[in-house]
């Protein structure tokens, strides 16, 4: 990989394997120039819930290790969640949970997506997500937020977005963030 290359991490808030919010973020990436390198975290669910108890820099739980690393390595960060029982899924959040103590978001940029069925597209779970990536001083770029209504009829079998308009959305949203991580 050219180190020049702007290293995005994508992270979904669903485990599900056909997530709406999953499909988002690869076409998300396949909308962003060449230079741009997204790497897809896809262990939400092998952390082990969050205990403060086993949280220390010697040795911490090795998925929470790789998740850490992958989150040094990254010039920024992609979030798209879905919305369950009106707030982040709870995976999501035990993520961000073992993040508190070692500070990896300390000024990343990031940029945050809720994706739902239903017409509000998630706003509780974004106010949520939001909520906690600012207590973990990460930086959310300006342009760099986006709620998704009816998410499903946007995105087709294949995960192909079919909403021009969201389609430009996306593109925006993405070079918000690459353009904040460029000037730093």
């Amino acid at each position: 990989m050219d180190e020049n290359n702007i290293k995005i991490l994508a992270i979904s808030g669903s485990v599900r394997d056909n997530s709406s919010n999953s499909k988002l973020l690869r076409a998300v990436a396949n909308l962003s120039s060449e230079n741009v390198v997204f790497k897809f975290y896809n262990e939400l669910e092998t952390l082990p819930h969050f205990n403060p108890g086993i949280d220390n820099d010697e040795s911490p739980p090795a998925p929470v290790t790789i998740l850490r690393n992958y989150l040094k390595e990254a010039d920024g960060v992609l979030f798209s969640t879905p919305e369950y029982a009106n707030g982040v899924p709870g995976v999501l959040k035990n993520a961000l949970d073992w993040i508190v103590s070692s500070g990896e978001f300390m000024n990343k940029p990031v940029a945050v997506i809720s994706g739902s069925p239903h017409p509000g597209g998630g706003e509780k779970a974004h106010a949520s997500l939001l909520l906690t990536l600012n207590m973990l001083s990460a930086k959310i770029v300006e342009g760099g937020t986006m709620m998704i209504p009816f998410i499903t009829t946007k995105l087709n079998a294949d995960g192909k977005i079919t909403d021009p308009v969201m389609k430009q959305e996306l593109i925006n949203l993405i070079n918000a963030l690459v353009d904040d991580i460029n000037k730093h």
